[in-house]
């Protein structure tokens, strides 16, 4: 496809500094139980983001959501809104499951995470979207690659938990649909047929 060009950047300076600080950040992890970098996810989400119509800060947000719960705490939150203003830190917020520790049971951390679609701002629930619909997508390659082995990387254990949670999060959601914007509405669709998917291997799995 033919690209096309603005007269105004559409991404600033803001962007190529979040991706330096999420790369800094997260340069030593691996995605759970491969020897993907996990950067690999953060660019996705991103990416992603921005295709359901999501702004720079959106972006941004979707760069560092996973930098307060990932050992960054407090400081981190505060350098994101020193540094990318107030709306990108609330998002990374609203996307951090937990930044205590020892973090809370997974269940109880996965629950509460569900209820908190109901009331997430339509900012923060595209940036929701992106990074489930990317880990999803991610859970049905592997599970194409691996089997039923796949479940072993989870500290729950249980493949069918795991399963419960996403279609949790697919109903949350479908129940925001109109908040999220008629952009993001394919991206909906399209976790909850990898969901579907995804039951219906393991479910026919020996």
């Amino acid at each position: 496809m033919a690209e096309t060009y603005t007269d105004t950047p559409l991404l600033t300076d803001a962007f190529d500094r979040a991706l330096l600080l999420a790369t800094d950040h997260h340069r030593r992890q691996l995605r759970k139980g491969t020897e993907i970098p996990y950067v690999s996810h953060l660019l996705s989400v991103a990416g992603l983001t921005l295709e359901l119509g999501g702004s720079e800060t959106e972006a941004i947000a979707a760069l560092l959501h996973d930098a307060v719960e990932d050992g960054g705490g407090q400081p981190m939150l505060e350098r994101i809104e020193r540094e990318f203003g107030p709306d990108a830190a609330r998002i990374v917020l609203a996307n951090s499951d937990s930044d205590a520790e020892p973090k809370p049971p997974w269940g109880e951390r996965k629950r509460a995470y569900i209820a908190s679609i109901a009331h997430k701002q339509p900012d923060e629930l595209r940036v929701s979207l992106a990074d489930k619909l990317h880990n999803a997508r991610a859970l049905l390659l592997d599970y194409r690659t691996h089997g039923e082995a796949l479940w072993s990387r989870f500290t729950s254990r249980e493949g069918t938990y795991i399963r419960m949670y996403y279609r949790g999060l697919y109903d949350a959601f479908d129940a925001r649909r109109d908040a999220l914007g008629e952009r993001a509405i394919p991206a909906l669709e399209e976790l909850g047929r990898t969901i579907d998917e995804l039951d219906r291997l393991s479910d026919g799995a020996p």
